[in-house]
């Protein structure tokens, strides 16, 4: 299925292995692109020219978020949503967002998310490779290293799709898996979040939001037991 895309310009902050895929989508599906990094021009090197050749503008080094107010603004999961220079392109009417939240939104596929301060990779490989043995078709990424913008043209509604999601990720998400699993909560990333309550109101956006329909907790981990009372009414608790 081709999707077409509302925007005619796009922002993509950090350009890592996840928001090149994007790039690529996004100017594959007529969008004008301006890709910002905190390295310089010199240091990309070859992806800069990678990057010019498909027609994409570079705003590089210091001051890489100036004047930053193109209609959809997708940022690294390592760049905090809140900096003055996406708040001030949100109230100019920019939109701000992030490649897994574009994955959710456009996939055909039923999503499992699975997040956690521990055992994310692993059980996201086992839940991917159970649902094998079980004979589906299964695209298996998101946190784990592989983008899975680049195949949801691809994606039918019988296919299933296995993310690992980190707590940057999940930060500023209004859309939530299908189904969701959090394999546990402890302190971690405090490096980034501003405290645990912000890390762990971070991890409940894999089920607060639509269209979740089954979460999944761990009843043996103590600060995952108050998560239950945040999940959808119309949703399934399974505990674990």
């Amino acid at each position: 299925m081709r999707y077409s895309l509302p925007w005619k310009t796009a922002s993509v902050v950090g350009i890592g292995v996840s928001n090149r895929t994007l790039i690529d989508f996004l100017v594959d599906h007529g969008v004008s692109v301006t890709a910002r990094d905190k390295k310089t021009i010199e240091q990309m090197g070859d992806t800069a020219d990678a990057l010019r050749a498909m027609g994409v503008s570079l705003v590089c080094g210091d001051g890489y978020l100036d004047g930053i107010c193109d209609e959809v603004i997708f940022r690294s999961p390592g760049i905090r949503f809140d900096i003055p220079q996406f708040t001030q392109a949100v109230e100019r009417g920019s939109v701000l967002t992030s490649e897994m939240e574009l994955f959710l939104e456009l996939t055909p596929a039923t999503v499992i998310g699975i997040t956690g301060s521990d055992g994310k990779t692993t059980t996201a490989t086992l839940t991917a490779e159970l649902l094998r043995q079980a004979g589906k078709h299964v695209y298996l990424g998101g946190n784990i290293g592989t983008p899975l913008l680049q195949y949801v043209e691809q994606m039918t509604p019988d296919d299933y799709a296995v993310v690992e999601l980190s707590s940057f990720q999940l930060h500023t998400m209004i859309r939530s898996p299908h189904i969701a699993a959090v394999t546990n909560l402890s302190p971690n990333h405090l490096d980034y979040h501003r405290d645990m309550d912000e890390y762990v109101e971070a991890k409940t956006n894999i089920f607060r939001h639509p269209v979740n329909r089954r979460t999944v907790l761990n009843a043996a981990n103590e600060r995952s037991l108050p998560l239950a009372s945040l999940v959808r009414p119309e949703a399934q608790t399974v505990w674990f």
